[in-house]
């Protein structure tokens, strides 16, 4: 027969069942609109958790990995002088180690030749004491190159008071965490006496705040520049202890690590190996999501299934009548199973448009106002690939549930149907 007629037919059959062929769609369409909503919210989640974390770690970190080694000590040369000796030291005492990287310059100028290397921010961390009145409270202190700085973790966007640059504009400045700001109860513009770890005191004038929404880091963390830590300590202008690094390509920050704790002798570690815990937590997140999705999307089809099975089981005398007509089983096949593929293909249209109303009204819902202050609104991806595989698989799913009915109303014997 003609498709045309067996396409008649096929829209003739779901008018006539309305009510049927509307809450089959309705399936596919709850079904699609959920696995987007769902995909949509996990994975702008699953990105915040991750752009939050890796907005307080650099993609490679390179420092000076201190290893206490105790066979180097004044027994050593009791011991060349007579072997026979048997000397034991209690409680041993490292002798002292220097922090600093080796020759910083050359690796610095090596690492901005590096294609994988976006940025180099080299800095001069220290342990530091914060007075507040009798209290002394403990933080870090960094000095950076604060335009490196910015660029690896986008300090600009981190500013409560102020802005990065201001640290260069003020006389001996230093940045705050909001944490540690309110704990010491100053605002820019205000003074602050810092008391480093051999006792050398120093005052900054507070030139900004800022919060990476980490207490574990606004409660300690400062920043100045890289000569305001070398006076502190009494260092020299090459005293550098730590390199941060921000790549092009984040994927390829475990094998660049690799490759330069190889080439330079120093501890490096990219920001899986600092942080494993993030790419565990997405993976879990991701796996419950694809999960829960492609469940409903499942259960949609079933749902087709089962009304597919209904609607074949009480047309069997029609579809008697139409092969006794002259229509083959394939042209049963035909009919019955567009029939599934109009209600997949919209129910998918429709479950498009929700899912998408549904993920934008949660992006424009307020985010309650905390320690969290970057996040204004609830986390939300739009990703054209959820769209195009929810309604791939919305289609696929009916089109599977459609076929077994659409079979078995091909294989139908006229005979056997009209004489019953």
């Amino acid at each position: 027969m003609k498709l045309p007629v067996n396409f008649m037919i096929s829209g003739t059959e779901l008018l006539a069942r309305k009510k049927q062929s509307v809450i089959a769609m309705l399936g596919v369409m709850f079904g699609i609109a959920m696995f987007i909503f769902m995909i949509s919210f996990m994975k702008g989640v699953n990105k915040f958790i991750e752009d939050m974390m890796l907005a307080a770690i650099p993609d490679i970190h390179i420092y000076n990995d201190i290893r206490t080694d105790y066979t180097h000590s004044v027994t050593e040369a009791w011991l060349h002088q007579d072997s026979s000796k048997i000397v034991v030291v209690h409680h041993p005492r490292p002798s002292k180690i220097r922090l600093n990287l080796k020759d910083p310059g050359r690796i610095i100028a090596d690492l901005k030749t590096t294609p994988e290397v976006a940025v180099v921010s080299p800095l001069s961390s220290t342990q530091v004491f914060f007075n507040y009145g009798p209290v002394q409270l403990n933080g870090m202190l960094d000095g950076v190159d604060i335009y490196a700085e910015d660029r690896v973790f986008n300090l600009t966007e981190k500013m409560v008071s102020g802005h990065p640059e201001d640290l260069l504009t003020t006389d001996k400045g230093i940045l705050l965490g909001q944490g540690l700001a309110d704990k010491l109860n100053v605002v820019k513009g205000d003074l602050i006496t810092l008391a480093s770890p051999t006792g050398t005191v120093m005052r900054f004038r507070v030139a900004g705040t800022f919060s990476f929404g980490m207490s574990a880091i606004d409660n300690i963390k400062a920043y100045t520049t890289q000569a305001g830590v070398q006076q502190l300590l009494g260092k020299d202008r090459d005293y550098i202890t730590d390199i941060r690094i921000r790549l092009h390509d984040l994927s390829q920050a475990k094998a660049t690590a690799i490759l330069l704790g190889r080439k330079y002798g120093y501890k490096s570690e990219d920001w899986e190996t600092t942080n494993p815990s993030i790419k565990t937590g997405n993976m879990i997140r991701d796996t419950l999501t694809w999960v829960v999705s492609i469940t409903l999307l499942t259960v949609a089809g079933f749902g087709i299934y089962n009304i597919m099975n209904m609607v074949i089981t009480s047309k069997m005398k029609d579809i008697a009548i139409l092969k006794a007509q002259g229509f083959s089983g394939r042209d049963i096949l035909t009919i019955f199973l567009s029939q599934s593929l109009v209600i997949g293909i919209l129910g998918a249209v429709f479950g498009l448009g929700l899912g998408y109303a549904l993920s934008y009204g949660m992006s424009r819902v307020p985010f309650p106002q905390g320690e969290i202050t970057s996040l204004k609104y609830f986390p939300v991806v739009f990703d054209t690939r959820y769209y195009l595989l929810g309604a791939a698989f919305g289609i696929l799913t009916t089109f599977v549930a459609g076929v077994m009915p659409a079979r078995k109303a091909g294989r139908v014997d006229p005979v056997a149907i009209l004489r019953s």
